[in-house]
């Protein structure tokens, strides 16, 4: 295995990883979609948890050595395989449904499978200093535990509880299963894990908000029979004109500024202590929530343009309601807080734009959970498209500083990476 270098990059293996996530994100919206209940809000939140520190693992595990080298393809194919059985298992993570296998003890082990292989690998980095190897044996516990937790919650709450008390035992469980990953998880690894490379990092992130992003445009146009069998109507084109602007306005949001921003605080962090620190609290913790609120938007979005189009429904569809308000307006309420948060803890600016947008959002929660679907849409939109001119022209001379620096050390990887071409080519 060959170590990773400071300048190193995403490498087309853990793009190809990547792309389970597209499937995994879609999968898991099914887990309340089907179902619209505060409880069932929850568990999308713990597999989504539980997910995104798969997820996170293998992004260290790809800083730390090069993911495209020596054994280490074999063992993300292998990875990508239990990444799909886990997606795969997904619907079926709580309730064991009759004809099949154990959706819950599939979870299980598909999740320890992924988070031992990617042990595994720093194990076999560690083995060579015994005090990193003491460090990684305790670490290493942590996907048992959380295993043992998982399956104690597929076999124990119908044995020893009913209905509603069985549900809150499951949850329970589950809970501390996540928790026991990501606090145990970061106090052991405080001083074990350090950041090769501050650019793959931050690109790493990146691209899964990017994905996070496209699986709200395919939510928002893969509805039940919506492509082969219902029409495309004049309410249908502006739903979808407003869904789309929302999701531009979120990608705006994040990329046009706040992503290079992000990545030029962690490469200025030179001490290695605190540029894991860094990279811990703005990138492990406040993408998830970031990740959280696509998800939540995206699910507010499944099959609104469907419901829209059926003949049966209202021309404008039917009033969203309190729940669809929430997990819709929420969703891009706790994604634009998330941002909010991360400029925060790495810059110490604060953004005031995103918090009015969020404030306004509430403001207007009662009537949107009044009007036709169309119409919450509507608003939402107008809210986002605001909150982006406004911060836009806000920012000012910082947006231009921050983005001609970014410009400049794009055309300085291009000018070198062209020198050795011409030298070696």
């Amino acid at each position: 295995m060959r170590p990773g270098a400071p300048g190193s990059r995403t490498t087309r293996l853990e793009l190809f990883y990547d792309l389970v996530f597209v499937f995994a994100f879609f999968t898991v919206t099914a887990l309340t979609s089907q179902e619209p209940t505060g409880a069932n809000l929850l568990r999308c939140l713990l597999v989504l948890g539980l997910l995104w520190w798969c997820w996170t693992g293998f992004a260290g595990l790809g800083n730390a050595v090069r993911a495209d080298q020596g054994p280490l393809p074999l063992l993300g194919f292998l990875t990508v395989t239990a990444t799909f059985l886990l997606a795969l298992s997904m619907p079926g993570a709580f309730v064991d449904e009759p004809g099949g296998l154990n959706g819950p003890l599939v979870f299980a082990g598909c999740y320890f499978l992924v988070r031992a292989c990617q042990l595994g690998v720093f194990g076999v980095l560690a083995r060579g200093d015994p005090a990193r190897w003491r460090q990684w044996t305790r670490l290493a516990l942590l996907p048992v535990a959380a295993t043992a937790l998982l399956v104690a919650s597929a076999l124990l709450p119908h044995r020893v509880a009913v209905d509603g008390t069985a549900t809150v035992l499951q949850l329970t469980l589950w809970t501390l299963a996540l928790l026991l990953e990501y606090v145990a998880g970061i106090r052991l690894g405080g001083t074990y894990w350090a950041v090769l490379s501050a650019g793959h990092w931050a690109e790493r992130h990146a691209l899964m908000v990017l994905i996070a992003l496209g699986e709200s445009i395919i939510a928002l146009g893969a509805g039940p029979k919506f492509v082969t069998g219902l029409p495309l109507t004049w309410p249908v084109v502006i739903a979808a004109v407003f869904g789309i602007a929302v999701a531009s306005v979120l990608w705006w949001a994040y990329f046009d500024t706040l992503a290079l921003a992000l990545e030029q605080a962690l490469h200025r962090s030179r001490d290695p202590v605190g540029r894991a620190r860094l990279a811990r609290d703005v990138y492990t913790y406040l993408h998830l929530p970031i990740i959280a609120g696509v998800i939540f938007f995206a699910l507010g979005l499944k099959d609104l343009l469907a419901e829209v189009a059926d003949p049966d429904t209202p021309t404008w569809g039917v009033p969203l309601g309190g729940f669809w308000v929430l997990v819709l307006w929420g969703g891009v309420g706790l994604y634009l807080l998330s941002l909010v948060a991360c400029e925060l803890r790495a810059s110490r600016v604060l953004r005031w734009p995103p918090v009015l947008a969020v404030l306004a959002l509430s403001a207007l929660a009662p009537a949107g959970a009044r009007v036709p679907e169309v119409g919450a849409l509507a608003l939402l939109a107008l809210v986002c498209v605001v909150l982006a001119a406004v911060q836009t022209r806000s920012q000012g001379r910082r947006r231009r500083r921050v983005r001609r620096l970014a410009l400049a050390q794009e055309e300085a990887v291009e000018e070198a990476q062209s020198r050795w071409r011409h030298e070696h080519l």
